[in-house]
């Protein structure tokens, strides 16, 4: 089944879950997490959804569709734990600054960063837990780590071919895309160390490092659908001998 929409998708993938939900997808085994972690500009974005075409063929009648969490992962995140919308503009990784993120938790208008990246991994955790998911940013590959249905990617690229891609697809001038680019990745790495005390560089983090530059975003892709399909064959309904012989 195909639904539209990327939030549409998202809330059927929580429903589908959910105590009240169809008989038929209780009977559905929890699927893999793939988590990604990406440069900006690495095109994490279409990795992602060419990641969901990929393992369409790979499901049954009793799958719920492959859904990607990025930024809807807020709404989830806010529904989860009864939080007002309007708390939607501090779930961003690490955009406050640590002045202004302490004077607003002293005088009440928004909670403890902490308590809110608590929250925030706590909705990540189950939602790798029941798999068939793409979890993009906010630490994915550290809090499923241990997951043993997870799959942690992180995508990269030359910062010349990152500058290009910002470019055109926010219409902004090289000075403001390399900007744009710094501030991001920036923040990116804080989150990461200043909540997991983790280094996003580190390649031990993950299983993969794929250059988007070299392989383009389907390949990319592919290479990782592969690597799944390879290690968590239990999740996937397929014979074997055609996912390794199959020409990517």
């Amino acid at each position: 089944m195909r639904v539209k929409g990327a939030f549409e998708k998202a809330k059927f993938y929580i429903e589908s879950h959910s105590k009240d939900s169809d008989s038929k997808f209780k009977k559905k085994k929890h699927g893999p997490c793939i988590t990604i972690s990406r440069e900006t500009g690495a095109g994490a974005d279409i990795v992602s959804e060419e990641l969901i075409d990929f393992f369409q063929p790979y499901s049954d009648e009793f799958s719920v569709p492959w859904t990607i969490f990025d930024k809807n992962l807020i709404e989830k995140v806010l529904e989860d734990h009864h939080l007002p919308q309007t708390l939607s503009r501090y779930f961003v990784e690490d955009k406050l600054s640590e002045l202004k993120s302490t004077v607003n938790e002293l005088l009440g208008l928004h909670p403890n960063t902490w308590i809110l990246v608590n929250k925030t991994s706590n909705t990540i955790l189950q939602l790798a837990q029941i798999g068939n998911c793409v979890i993009v940013g906010r630490a994915g590959n550290v809090i499923a780590s241990r997951l043993k249905n997870s799959f942690h990617v992180r995508l990269v690229a030359p910062l010349d071919v990152r500058i290009q891609r910002v470019m055109e697809k926010f219409d902004k001038s090289r000075s403001e895309a390399a900007e744009y680019i710094k501030k991001e990745d920036l923040a990116r790495k804080n989150y990461l160390k200043k909540y997991f005390n983790k280094e996003v560089e580190d390649p031990l983090l993950y299983n993969m490092v794929i250059n988007t530059a070299l392989f383009g975003y389907k390949k990319a892709a592919q290479i990782i659908g592969k690597a799944v399909l390879h290690n968590c064959p239990q999740f996937f309904y397929f014979d074997e001998e055609e996912v390794m012989t199959h020409n990517l």
